[in-house]
């Protein structure tokens, strides 16, 4: 690359002159390429450990003037190819001119001059591209890239100097982190390190401190530990390391969220040596920290953040924290965990205003909202550019929220159907500016439209009695209420509330039956997305209902099982109402579509607020407060459970140890973390766990869990098995009551448990949770994460490992490859297919990855990725015809025509090369010279070739040689084709699996015979196959011995066939049209019949038609000829006499072997020599197709029992075909390379790696 030209004052230190002329000098590195000696080996050193710029650039190119002692760079290259080229262009169009100038300054100025006006040409180029990484960064990523073999696709985000331990030995060097590996280099004295891991493959990523290791990072794979340390900022590099291990498991998980997360944003302006990858990580880390702390829709994005105080008008005091401000939102999170935290949406301010600056209270900002309050911040640095920034926020909002508030009536139409019955300060016609409003009475609701779109089914259901009735349970909660009007009066009300340690506690003591919904909005957040998405459930609703899926099939079973004890669904009402919101999910969240447990959490959102409220509730449930939860794999739950059981690892160690020896803790927790309690505890008392979980998050549902299991934890330990344990837990569950709860008493499902023994006795909720959070409050959401992060690794690689090892089982027995080869071969396949992903932007069909699919159709690769995998582990190395024959192979293998095959696929395919006897390798090898494997676009005129076909013909053509797995084969394609386009159907699946278990004996009688170019197609295989063998000539001369036999032996069935069969048109091919007709059920018509075995043969051989009329073939055409002919007339009388005759095959092997040798080198020579055997076209169309008069030789056929035959008369091909190839050193070297297919030059390969 072109250089900005500085002065290097010492030229030759550490570098060797290889190239001059009088005004440049081409230089290497020392220690670079051969040689080098002592001299060489410190200089690689060096530049190791002390990142020289050199190691990047081992060749420069230098400006020069004869009288100057100075010198400049001009250029660097990372091989003698790419600096060759700089030199070069610096002869051709330098040189001449520079020598006109009279003056060296002249010389070196202009010089300078053309080299700048280079670089600024190449970044005008390269700017759309929004290529902005500083010079030294960009020369670490070539670094990288020639060092490891990475393509363009590999993008570095950051690299580091550290050590790698070698056993007790440290190794300096630098670790290379990029979006899919991470990468470590070190070169210390001749030794070299390097490694490759690919972060899907981490399994355990964590910094740790012990005696060997100080403050170190383990990074663990499936196979190998590997420990780093000695880093200059330990704490920012294994975050960087754990947002890239993040990506790779969403990659994993969902390759969707993976494509997403990779259109990273471009920045702004660059810093020095920080890439833009780097900063786009860190502000995407910063954003997701700012929307879980606030609970903000998910495409909010923070602009930034500052220092400040907040006077809380509540206890009159300026309390320190941070100010953030994104587009649509300004938010505060004080100092102190408890003290304070506000949401100020933009869309309800009015008035930011600067107030004048004092002592007490320097640079002060006042906000004001439609709600009428105030808010005052203090103490901001740069008050002028925030100002600045929230007007242009500002602006930028009324374009949305006006329609937002016109729509406000229309929008308050779906939110609240009567907001002008609602007890508020405007004008009745006037409707609702702020969240409050609305939310202001909830109880005061209107009833002309349908009572589910409108209230809570819970208020539909429910009796009100007046609150004197009930009694002391009446009193309680109306002093709640009371609590709440007095919270709100000082705190403020709606999304703009003080949220401080007194909200906590109000929430712990319970909410009011009469606010629960309304502060479930506020809290989780979802409020905030049902006002800025006016309409949208409705629409969503429309939309799907009536449409069928897998997910709605699942919600209609589900439905009647959702809290049936409850009242509110034992009626239509209910019932339609949870059909709508959970169709309307499916369809907006096709991903998760429909899980287990979603049934029992939505069920109870009804009961407390409107569909379009629940639907929203779901959604902040599915999408941002319980991630990954409700997923066809439940990672989210299962990432918990690991949470919880690490937990009581650490908190109750004795317990852990009983409940893993009972392997307990699995069983019990899935159900208490997806459905929040609901399912295992009476209603009553799970509602108050919900009302703290949409307070504090998951925090809550792992301390009830704690505080559950450490209540229990005498009887557990006495526990003998895992069904008494769960049966003490159930029955404990059961009797936990909630007192103050005005609702009638609803039956537990779980009531049954505790039939026999007596009851255990009653357990308060709020006792429960007081103890919860006086033992167990300690966890904080940061350290939840930070435990989530670890737990995600484990639980996506333990289903990986699920998923490889349910692959592996579904391989037939009868395959060949032992257990670890299959695991071997899985994980190569899986890793092409990730590969699509990495770098494959142009494969879309094989990147998008449904999860919802079975395990053995979620990985699959395309021709293209085929044919690289083939190359690397087929036995059959094929030099330049390789890709051909994997071409065919593909064919072969795509059963269902959708250009993508599956890991038993690709298996089958490898295995009939690798295993079975010589016959099952012939039988694999004839095959892939047949249709569909062969197809007549591989040979010359593929456009006169479908003259032969009629228009059904392909759909009709199944693979001849698998015709016997039935009738219905067409029924059975269609089905296939549709796969790839329609939702998943199971069934469908299952017939084929049961079709597929069927025994299917295929003998070799069963397989079609093989036409004149098909068999030459066969012979130029065998050819290329055995170029590079070391028994290469006798190969060759065997192999020629062999067609030439074959060849004559399909003279004489050609012949002994015309004579048995007196109909020409059907003499070649009788007896295979007669078994052909007796396995197809039904057969198929005559005319269809006759094309797909008779004219189809002709149809691939026409463009030889097409060449033999061709003048110049000379003299080799006319031996060809000859041989035929005379093969022919020889064995007239009998095909077994000619069999028996060996000295008429010695005369003839070496005649043959000239021809078919020729041919093997060039395609055209070969079948020309060979295709005009005598005989008559197959029809007139055959005729009018070949061009200078030729024929195509239509009856000449050969069975594979007579290339068996023949075969087998020749020892070193029986040898060859039944010598033992070991996959798995293929396998080995194809891991090894997989990465280095892009950058390496010729000249110099890349590192070994280890």
């Amino acid at each position: 690359m072109w250089l900005a030209p500085e002065e290097v004052l010492v030229a030759n230190a550490l570098w060797v002159t290889e190239r001059a002329n009088p005004f440049f000098v081409l230089q290497r590195r020392r220690g670079h390429g051969k040689g080098g000696g002592l001299t060489g080996l410190l200089v690689g050193t060096l530049d190791v450990v002390l990142d020289s710029s050199a190691r990047v650039a081992p060749y420069r190119i230098l400006h020069q003037t004869q009288d100057s002692q100075v010198y400049w760079t001009v250029a660097c290259g990372s091989s003698r190819k790419e600096i060759t080229k700089h030199w070069e262009w610096l002869e051709n169009n330098l040189l001449q001119t520079l020598s006109i100038f009279d003056s060296e300054e002249d010389i070196t100025t202009f010089v300078k001059g053309k080299i700048h006006g280079i670089i600024a040409e190449e970044n005008k180029n390269l700017q759309p591209q929004g290529d902005e990484d500083p010079g030294k960064f960009k020369e670490a990523e070539l670094k990288m890239r020639k060092q490891f073999g990475m393509p363009e696709g590999e993008k570095l985000v950051n690299y580091y100097s550290c050590s790698f331990w070698k056993g007790r030995v440290p190794r300096q060097g630098w670790l290379y982190l990029t979006v899919n590996h991470l990468c470590f280099y070190s070169f210390l004295l001749g030794k070299e390190v390097s490694l490759v891991v690919q972060w899907v493959d981490v399994t355990r990523l964590e910094k740790n401190a012990t005696l060997l290791f100080p403050e170190s990072i383990r990074v663990d794979t499936r196979d190998q530990e590997l420990f780093f340390s000695m880093f200059l900022n330990i704490g920012e590099t294994f975050k960087l390391m754990e947002q890239l291990a993040n990506l790779a498991m969403r990659q994993l998980l969902d390759s969707e969220g993976f494509l997403e997360d990779k259109a990273l944003p471009r920045p702004i302006r660059p810093h020095k040596n920080i890439s833009a990858l780097k900063r786009d990580l860190d502000a995407r880390a910063k954003n997701e920290c700012y929307r879980a702390t606030f609970r903000l829709p998910k495409d909010e994005r923070l602009d930034g953040h500052t220092g400040c105080t907040l006077w809380t008008p509540f206890n009159k005091l300026h309390i320190p924290g941070q100010m953030f401000i994104s587009n649509n939102y300004i938010c505060f999170a004080s100092k102190e965990e408890d003290a304070c935290r506000l949401i100020i949406p933009l869309r309800e301010v009015t008035i930011v205003e600067k107030a004048d600056s004092s002592s007490v209270l320097p640079s002060p900002l006042s906000i004001s909202t439609k709600s009428k309050m105030t808010f005052l911040f203090a103490n901001l640095k740069d008050r002028d550019f925030l100002v600045q920034r929230i007007s242009d926020f500002l602006q930028k909002t009324p374009s949305k929220q006006l329609a937002g508030n016109t729509g406000g009536t229309k929008a308050g139409g779906v939110v609240d159907p009567a907001p002008e019955s609602l007890p508020a300060p405007q004008e009745a016609p006037e409707p609702p500016t702020s969240p409050p409003s609305p939310l202001s009475c909830p109880p005061s609701f209107s009833t002309q439209e349908v009572p589910t779109t409108s209230q809570g089914l819970l208020k539909v259901f429910q009796k009100n009695s007046p609150m004197e009735d009930l009694g002391a349970k009446g009193a309680k909660e109306k002093m709640k209420e009371e609590s709440w009007s007095i919270h709100f009066f000082e705190y403020g009300r709606g999304m703009c509330m003080y949220r401080t340690a007194k909200t906590r506690e109000l929430v712990l003591k319970g909410i009011p039956e009469s606010l629960r919904g309304e502060l479930w909005l506020l809290f989780s957040g979802a409020w905030n997305e049902m006002v800025t998405h006016p309409g949208y459930y409705a629409e969503l609703v429309e939309k799907s209902m009536g449409k069928y899926s897998l997910a709605t099939e699942e919600i209609e079973r589900d439905l009647h099982r959702s809290m049936p004890e409850h009242p509110a669904f034992q009626n239509e009402l209910g019932i339609a109402a949870l059909r709508r919101v959970l169709t309307a999910y499916a369809f907006r969240n096709p991903t998760i579509g429909y899980c287990q447990a979603m049934n029992i959490v939505t069920s109870v959102l009804l009961l407390y607020g409107s569909e379009e409220e629940a639907f929203w509730l779901l959604v902040a449930l599915c999408e941002r407060m319980l991630p990954d939860y409700y997923n066809t794999r439940v990672v989210g739950a299962l990432v918990d459970q690991g949470i919880f059981e690490e937990l009581t690892r650490d908190i109750l160690p004795r317990l852990s140890e009983k409940m893993q020896e009972l392997g307990v803790i699995s069983s019990i927790s899935l159900s208490w973390f997806l459905t929040l309690f609901l399912s295992v505890m009476p209603f009553e008392s799970a509602v108050v766990i919900v009302d703290c979980f949409f307070y504090e998050g998951i925090k809550v549902i792992l301390q009830v869990a704690l505080a559950v299991l450490d209540a229990n934890m005498d009887q557990l330990l006495d526990c003998s098995d895992e069904g008494e344990a769960m049966t003490v837990l159930g029955r404990y569950l059961d009797n936990v009551v909630n007192k103050q709860s005005i609702s009638p008493p609803i039956p537990h499902l779980h009531a049954l448990l505790t039939s026999g023994d007596d009851p255990p006795a009653e357990v308060d909720i709020f006792d429960l949770l007081k103890v919860s959070y006086e033992k167990f409050s300690s966890l904080r959401a940061d350290d939840i994460e930070q435990m989530r992060f670890k737990q995600r690794l484990k639980v996506i690689q333990s289903l990986e490992d699920t998923a490889k090892r349910s692959v592996v089982r579904a391989i037939p027995g009868d395959i060949g490859f032992s257990i670890e080869e299959l695991e071997d071969l899985y994980m190569v396949f899986k890793a092409k297919h990730l590969a699509s992903q990495y770098w494959g932007g142009s494969r879309s069909a094989a990147i998008h990855r449904d999860p919802s699919l079975p395990y053995l159709e979620q990985y699959r690769i395309d021709a293209s990725q085929f044919r690289e995998l083939f190359a690397s582990l087929t036995p059959w190395a094929c030099g330049s015809h390789t890709p051909v024959l994997a071409g065919r192979m593909f064919r072969l293998l795509d059963q269902n025509k959708d250009s993508l095959i599956n890991f038993k696929e690709f298996v089958t395919g490898m295995s009939g090369m690798y295993h079975g006897d010589l016959t099952e390798k012939l039988k694999a090898l004839y095959k892939l010279h047949l249709p569909p494997a062969l197809i007549p676009e591989e040979a010359e005129s593929a456009l006169e070739a479908t003259h032969y076909f009629t228009e059904d013909s392909p759909s009709e053509e199944a693979l001849p040689q698998e015709r016997q797995e039935g009738s219905g084969s067409e029924d059975i394609q269609e089905r296939r084709e549709e796969k790839g386009t329609s939702p998943p159907d199971y069934r469908h699946y299952l017939r084929i699996w049961a079709k597929e278990k069927e025994a299917q004996k295929e003998t070799i009688k069963d397989l079609p015979k093989m036409n004149q170019e098909q068999f030459i197609e066969l012979c130029k295989t065998l050819y290329n196959m055995f170029s590079e063998d070391p028994m290469e000539q006798d190969l060759y001369h065997a192999i020629a011995t062999v067609a030439s036999l074959l060849l004559r032996i399909g003279e004489v069935g050609k012949k002994f066939s015309a004579r048995t069969a007196k109909k020409p048109r059907n003499g070649a091919h009788g007896g295979d049209h007669s078994s052909a007709t007796e396995e197809d059920e039904p057969p198929l018509p005559k005319p269809h019949q006759d094309p797909t075995q008779e004219c189809q043969p002709p149809a691939a051989g026409d463009p030889q038609a097409k060449a033999s009329g061709d003048t110049h073939l000379g003299k080799a055409l006319q031996d060809g000829r000859v041989i035929a002919e005379g093969g022919g007339g020889e064995g007239q009388g009998s095909p077994s006499l000619l069999l028996s005759d060996d000295e008429t095959k010695d005369d003839m092997s070496m005649s043959s072997y000239s021809v078919v040798s020729t041919g093997s080198l060039q395609c055209e020579d070969l079948t020309d020599d060979t295709v005009l055997v005598g005989g008559e076209a197959c029809s007139p169309t055959a005729a009018a197709t070949s061009r200078s008069g030729g024929t195509v030789d239509t009856d000449w056929c050969i069975s594979f029992e007579q290339i068996l035959a023949s075969i087998l008369t020749e020892s070193v091909l029986v040898n060859f075909f039944e010598k033992r190839v070991d996959i798995g050193l293929k396998i080995k070297d194809q891991k090894k390379v997989e990465r280095q297919f892009s950058t390496s030059s010729d000249q110099e390969p890349p590192g070994v790696l280890s």
